[in-house]
């Protein structure tokens, strides 16, 4: 019966091309417009570490000393706060993280000097971000608490200095010391850039550094502090630092931690541990708010954050409601269709033709369309992402179109085509046959 239905359906719309060709063309630019947006706000708000994302916290204390300040406690910590939570060690792994830039040279290379984009950090940050290598390694914890001038270079800043060559081993010199390379990373971008989500929240389109590239260079926290104990950025001060004050005394948030929990009790007992510590530090007279801390798990930071910009989601709605301007458009040309091969049916259901038989022959034709739909579909939303990779946004380099994506620009075609022809298929199954052969 498949193929019965599928050759009166390609009969039919043989008959009448243009018909056809205009619901083709409605389907197609509809399903064009929502998948192109559809596939970005799919690429934005993914799942950056989906094997290992439930066990990843983001813990935020309030380091502030005056009780009017935010309600919420800040993006970032203190050097003290982070410093004091991660010697600790009450988590599986944890990584403490701060960013800068540094000038880099590298010895025997006839290239100008850069300015590197650095991220400091502990041994941890490798295993628990799931991060690969092409090259060597990273350091130990050992390398972390003897200062050691190591670092682990990314795959783009591998392949401007050492043609994408095994450079282990070689030397790089950052400011004015030299540090030794022990590992390359392999092609990773985590999309969005969750680890250096902070000041987010925003609701005027902007993307921030969510979608990034990676870092050029990344160093032990300790060695980068011997390094340039200046050259961190910092996130906010809560009152003017001293002048002889550094940033490790400064009353600023300027470092993030990260922590990996691999059980939901172990989950409820870093979070007591987060408060118990808030509390401590109040009685000492450090923390005004004992009770303004979080523990958020990596997907409610980067929800909490709005790492989805607002005017993507407006475009994901504009283009569905057209997609729905184009469904109604194809009901009316598909009821026309259907009502106009009244003697047709009239002729099938006086010979025996069940009114099911009739909606499933319609429903056939709609679903043809619908095919056709999705292969122009496919071809306008591959358009519409060669367009967006050319806009000036974080992201446009990262917009492709996945193996779920291309499944679902034909699955929403073929299902917008049967949705649409629902209406008339119901009304083509209950034409009186007697009326019609009359009529005939």
């Amino acid at each position: 019966m498949f193929a019965y239905y599928l050759d009166l359906a390609a009969r039919s719309l043989k008959r009448n091309k243009v018909l056809t060709a205009l619901m083709v063309l409605a389907i197609a630019v509809g399903i064009g417009a929502s998948m192109t947006t559809l596939t970005v706000m799919h690429l934005l708000s993914c799942d950056p570490l989906p094997t290992r994302s439930g066990t990843l916290f983001f813990p935020q204390v309030d380091p502030n000393p005056y009780p009017d300040g935010p309600s919420l406690p800040y993006d970032m910590m203190d050097y003290r706060s982070a410093v004091d939570l991660w010697s600790a060690h009450r988590a599986d792994r944890q990584a403490l993280i701060a960013h800068g830039q540094l000038k880099l040279t590298a010895p025997q290379v006839n290239l100008p000097p850069l300015m590197a984009q650095v991220l400091s950090t502990t041994s941890e940050f490798f295993p628990m971000f799931d991060v690969p290598f092409r090259y060597g390694h990273g350091w130990s914890a050992q390398d972390d608490a003897s200062r050691a001038r190591v670092a682990v270079i990314s795959a783009d800043l591998n392949n401007k200095l050492f043609n994408g060559a095994d450079s282990v081993g070689r030397t790089l010199r950052l400011k004015d010391s030299d540090v030794r390379i022990v590992g390359v990373l392999d092609a990773w971008r985590p999309s969005p850039q969750f680890y250096d989500v902070a000041g987010g929240r925003f609701d005027d389109g902007q993307t921030g550094d969510f979608y990034g590239r990676t870092e050029d260079v990344f160093l032990p926290l300790n060695s980068s502090s011997d390094i340039n104990p200046v050259g961190f950025n910092f996130f906010t001060c809560w009152s003017m630092p001293q002048s002889d004050a550094t940033l490790q005394t400064s009353p600023c948030v300027w470092m993030t931690l990260w922590v990996q929990l691999d059980s939901p009790a172990k989950v409820r007992s870093y979070r007591q541990f987060v408060a118990d510590y808030a509390a401590l530090q109040k009685s000492a007279g450090r923390f005004a708010r004992a009770d303004n801390t979080q523990l958020r798990s990596l997907m409610g930071w980067l929800d909490f954050n709005h790492v989805v910009p607002s005017d993507v989601r407006l475009q994901m709605w504009v283009a569905f409601a057209f997609l729905l301007i184009c469904l109604f458009n194809t009901v009316g040309l598909l009821l026309a269709k259907f009502l106009r091969r009244s003697g047709e049916i009239g002729v099938r259901r006086a010979l025996g033709a069940s009114r099911a038989a009739i909606m499933a022959q319609c429903l056939f034709e709609a679903g043809l369309i619908g095919l056709l739909g999705g292969i122009g579909g496919l071809l306008l939303t591959l358009l519409g992402l060669w367009l967006v990779r050319r806009q000036p946004v974080a992201y446009a380099d990262l917009v492709h179109l996945d193996t779920a994506m291309f499944l679902a620009t034909f699955a929403l075609a073929i299902a917008a085509s049967l949705l649409a022809g629902l209406l008339p298929a119901i009304r083509a199954s209950r034409m009186a046959p007697g009326l019609q052969l009359k009529m005939t």
